[in-house]
């Protein structure tokens, strides 16, 4: 799946199960909202380590800047994806039927040794993957950046809008 022509995709979301979807999904809307092309697919690092292997190896010659890469369980496709790839990697720790309350996942990604870095989000948080990744690829192009900066000015109204209504019913 993709949006737009994959060859033009700057950002590539991959997970470790179709399961994982539901909560990927998160992040392909957010870039859809900015009008970020993007690419979405499974990527297994125990079922198809060679998919893996080459998604990684492969990614920049595409043209991809940024993977969000999501996984439950033990998930190591975040940080394997990370070992091969030059480009930034953000891990999105996803709570799966058979794990232990999401902290396994949120471990297995957050806890990279040096030298391999991953950016992680919080348990299920693909929304702030999206973000993330629309925030780096925003350092390179100016009509991101006022597409971030209207983002931020609109949750900055919504909660001045809450706070004025909570003191009016004081």
């Amino acid at each position: 799946m993709s949006q737009g022509n994959s060859n033009s995709a700057l950002v590539g979301i991959i997970m470790g199960s179709k399961s994982d979807l539901p909560v990927m999904q998160d992040a392909a809307d957010v870039l859809k909202e900015f009008g970020i092309n993007y690419e979405i697919t499974v990527v297994s690092a125990h079922r198809t380590p060679e998919r893996m292997f080459n998604y990684a190896k492969e990614a920049q010659g595409r043209g991809l800047k940024v993977i969000i890469a999501g996984a439950g369980g033990a998930a190591h496709l975040p940080g394997m994806v990370a070992s091969i790839t030059t480009l930034p990697v953000i891990g999105v720790p996803v709570k799966s039927s058979n794990s232990i309350d999401g902290w396994d996942s949120i471990l297995s990604i957050l806890q990279m040794p040096n030298g391999i870095p991953v950016a992680t989000v919080a348990l299920n948080a693909a929304k702030n993957a999206g973000l993330l990744a629309t925030q780096i690829l925003a350092t390179a192009d100016e009509s991101l950046t006022v597409k971030m900066q209207a983002y931020k000015d609109e949750l900055r109204r919504k909660v001045e809008e809450s706070a004025s209504e909570m003191s009016s019913q004081l």
